[in-house]
C-alpha cells in the first residue's frame, strides 16, 4: 500500500491537465463528451454569474467587508474600461467585466487541489482569444466601415514599399491572437507545473524517512511561498489578458 501511494504520487507532473471524459457522449460519430474541462469552465461561468448578481444585491451607501470586496472586482474591471478606452467604451464594460470574472475564476478553482486548470489548455486560450478579436474587429468595421482596413497601412508609407508594410503589419495584427493566448496558458500550465513538481519533492522525503523528516521543511516553506505567488499570477494573469482586450479594442476604435 506504501508503494502505491508512492507511486500515486511521483507521477509525471503534467498528468494535471489531462483531459479525462466524465460523460462519455457521441453523436453520429462526433464527441461531445463531457469532460472535467468543460465541468470546471461551466463551474466557472456560473460562479461569475453568481458574484455578478452579488455586486447589485442588498447594496449599501457605506459597504461592509463583503460588499467591498465585491466592488473591487467590478473597479478593477471598470477601471482598465475607464483608462483604456474612455466613455466610448462604457457601452463594452459587460463584455469587459464578464472576461475578466471568467479567467479569474478558471484561474483561482484551478489552485484548489484535485480540480482543473481550464486556461491550462492552450485549446481554451486560443479559442477564447480568437473569438474575442474576431468580435473586436467586427466592431471596428462597423464602426469604421471600409476605411477599418487602412490599419495596416500607416500614413506617408512610400508607395514602393506599400506592400512590404501591409505585409508586416497585417502579420504583426494577426500575431496578437498567438500572444494573448500563449502567455494566458504558459504562465497558468508553468505556475501548477512547478507546484506540482515540488509537492512530489516533499512526498519522496517524506517517505525516506530519517533526517529528512526534518529537511522537507525547506521545501514545504518554499511550496507555501509558491502557492501564494501562484494566487497572485493567476489574478495577475486574468488582469493582463482584460487589458490587452482593451487595448486591442481601443486600437479598432480609435484607428491609430
Amino acid at each position: 500500500m506504501h508503494n502505491t501511494d508512492q507511486n500515486f504520487f511521483l507521477t509525471s507532473p503534467l498528468e494535471q491537465f489531462e483531459i479525462v471524459p466524465v460523460l462519455p457522449i457521441e453523436y453520429y460519430g462526433l464527441n461531445i463528451s463531457l469532460t472535467n474541462a468543460s465541468i470546471f469552465l461551466i463551474f466557472s461561468i456560473f460562479l461569475s454569474l453568481f458574484w455578478s448578481s452579488l455586486i447589485i444585491y442588498k447594496n449599501k451607501l457605506v459597504p461592509g467587508n463583503w460588499q467591498s470586496l465585491k466592488e473591487i472586482f467590478y473597479d478593477i474591471a471598470f477601471t482598465l474600461v475607464k483608462d483604456n478606452l474612455g466613455t466610448k467604451g462604457y457601452p463594452y464594460f459587460p463584455f469587459i467585466f464578464t472576461i475578466f470574472s471568467v479567467i479569474i475564476y478558471c484561474n483561482l478553482i484551478g489552485m484548489v487541489p484535485y480540480s482543473f486548470t481550464v486556461t491550462s489548455h492552450i485549446a481554451f486560450t486560443f479559442g477564447l482569444a480568437l473569438s474575442i478579436y474576431i468580435g473586436i474587429n467586427i466592431i471596428g468595421i462597423r464602426t469604421h466601415g471600409i476605411k477599418f482596413f487602412t490599419i495596416f497601412l500607416p500614413k506617408g508609407v512610400p508607395l514602393f514599399i506599400v506592400p512590404l508594410v501591409v505585409a508586416i503589419e497585417l502579420v504583426s495584427y494577426i500575431v496578437k491572437v498567438f500572444t494573448m493566448s500563449i502567455r494566458l496558458f504558459a504562465n497558468m500550465t508553468s505556475g501548477h507545473t512547478l507546484l506540482k513538481i515540488i509537492a512530489g519533492f516533499i512526498w519522496t522525503m517524506t517517505s525516506l524517512g530519517a533526517v529528512f523528516l526534518y529537511l522537507q521543511v525547506i521545501p514545504l516553506v518554499l511550496l507555501l511561498a509558491l502557492v501564494g505567488l501562484e494566487i497572485g499570477i493567476a489574478i495577475l494573469q486574468a488582469y493582463v489578458f482584460t487589458l490587452l482586450t482593451c487595448i486591442y479594442l481601443n486600437d479598432v476604435l480609435e484607428m491609430h
